[in-house]
């Protein structure tokens, strides 16, 4: 999605005066939910009729529970009390614009340790991902993966053949229908991104950028100009924007979070919105998820 070439003087003169198909303006609304353990339940969140919901279970993680790395054997680690299949299925059935996916990885796992990218071998890794992860998906009906690996103790070419071979094979085998990255600015986090990106790009259907990891009172034409350099950096990706509702975003979505939404979604820009997370939300009533819908749901 980089910037469109200048058109001629004399072209842009009469471009005006030919017809235009609308432009597709999306009602893409996803949000992370069960990493934080509090009892927040898929009914608790408001969902806007005029918008797609994918729901993101958080977080299936290649660690066993002591914990340490399982090389590509993913275990559950959400609220599975909350979060059980049957509420899945529950969910899903009741609205048919609901999806849910599963993120893989996260920041941290059990008491606080870093969850790290650390596959013993890339054949072993991706044999042990698909199959684990094929069950899981099948047991819980889920739709789709997103990848949100923060920390690494590999390197680029296996992360991207790890990650990539495994997209392929879950949507090759009909286990899910979507694959979502979750990067950041952080050039140890984005390094590993842009390389899967590069090479694989064709099957990530969205770029869920934590734009909440930008300075805090960052302006409108700032973060305006932050998306357009990560929509070059993941051209021709859907890159959504997003706000983390517990406060320790250096970027709160009081911080014209909204009116950059309302810029983007003029110029036909804004490809959906993500919030992390439901658990957090809860608290305060799911304000900022309810703003976020209204805003994707109406269609000027």
């Amino acid at each position: 999605m980089g910037q469109s070439k200048k058109l001629p003087f004399d072209v842009q003169l009469v471009l005006p005066l030919l017809p235009f198909a609308p432009r597709a303006l999306s009602t893409l609304y996803r949000e992370y939910i069960g990493a934080e353990f509090k009892g927040v339940q898929f009914s608790d969140v408001p969902i806007h009729p005029g918008v797609e919901f994918p729901f993101i279970l958080s977080f299936a993680i290649d660690y066993d529970s002591s914990p340490s790395p399982t090389n590509g054997w993913f275990n559950v680690f959400w609220d599975t009390d909350s979060l059980t299949p049957a509420q899945v299925a529950s969910i899903k059935s009741g609205n048919s614009k609901v999806k849910v996916a599963v993120s893989l990885g996260g920041a941290s796992v059990g008491n606080g340790s870093t969850v790290y990218f650390a596959p013993s071998n890339l054949d072993s890794w991706v044999s042990n991902a698909v199959s684990s992860l094929t069950a899981i998906l099948e047991q819980y009906h889920l739709d789709g993966i997103d990848i949100d690996y923060e920390s690494f103790q590999a390197d680029h070419d296996t992360f991207t053949g790890c990650i990539g071979r495994l997209t392929n094979t879950l949507k090759s085998n009909g286990v899910i229908s979507f694959a979502s990255i979750a990067p950041y600015t952080d050039d140890a986090v984005q390094s590993p991104y842009l390389a899967l990106w590069s090479r694989y790009g064709q099957l990530i259907d969205y770029v869920n950028f934590q734009f909440y990891a930008y300075d805090a009172g960052t302006s409108v034409s700032q973060f305006i100009g932050h998306f357009e350099e990560q929509s070059q950096n993941y051209g021709g990706g859907k890159v959504l924007v997003s706000f983390i509702s517990d406060g320790s975003g250096r970027l709160s979505p009081e911080d014209r979070f909204f009116t950059a939404c309302e810029g983007l979604k003029s110029q036909g820009k804004l490809h959906g919105i993500f919030a992390l997370c439901a658990d957090d939300s809860m608290a305060k009533g799911f304000k900022y998820e309810q703003q976020s819908q209204a805003l994707l749901a109406i269609s000027r």
